[in-house]
């Protein structure tokens, strides 16, 4: 016969599975999952988290004098500093007991990196540590992006997403994006191909 503590640790390794099978147990570890907007003081995090995710991303296809390039000038200090000083630029932190597992950025005005309508919004980077890939925390940093849309009664929101990265064109896709163009995105010596894709919010209401 079972004892007391063998039976409830049966009990919770079913409930485990189960939770796992349904789907569900990678919710239900997210749900601590706080969105809060970076400031100066969060520089050294949005750094970490912004070269982390991006060498993640996209080192595998790309050469590393490319990769070096791009890190030293897209994430220095400098700029970073100047961007979280943009009042037309918002950045966002995903985290989870102390850890920063994502982070948003979002432009209105004459802060998008094309030239869009004033009215709309750019979103210019959402990403996700490799190991939180499919537990949410891209959803929740895109319904920020989504609320921040809505409250200032944008008509559309868009971004660029790199023609080979297609997890995150289907990630858009999914949501209600479609492709209305390209732009090149400078990596290094390297002139990539972006897909523009936007999302009409007047669809929404």
């Amino acid at each position: 016969m079972l004892s007391y503590m063998q039976f409830q640790q049966l009990f919770e390794f079913k409930i485990g599975l189960l939770f796992k099978r349904q789907g569900l147990l990678s919710l239900k570890c997210m749900s601590t999952i706080q969105i809060q907007r970076a400031t100066i003081t969060d520089l050294a995090s949005l750094q970490a988290i912004g070269r982390k995710t991006f060498v993640e991303t996209f080192a595998d296809s790309n050469s590393a004098e490319n990769m070096n390039a791009y890190l030293a000038e897209g994430f220095s200090e400098e700029k970073l500093l100047a961007e979280l000083q943009n009042e037309n630029s918002q950045f966002y932190l995903a985290c989870q007991e102390n850890e920063v597992l994502g982070y948003l950025k979002v432009n209105i005005g004459v802060a998008q990196t094309e030239n869009q309508d004033s009215d709309a919004l750019e979103i210019e980077r959402i990403y996700v540590l490799q190991k939180c890939h499919g537990k949410q925390v891209g959803k929740f940093l895109f319904e920020q992006a989504l609320t921040i849309a809505k409250e200032r009664k944008v008509p559309y929101i868009w971004l660029g997403v790199w023609e080979e990265n297609p997890r995150a064109i289907r990630f858009y896709q999914k949501n209600g994006f479609v492709e209305f163009g390209e732009h090149l995105f400078q990596l290094g010596n390297d002139a990539q191909r972006d897909v523009l894709m936007k999302r009409n919010l007047w669809l929404d209401s």
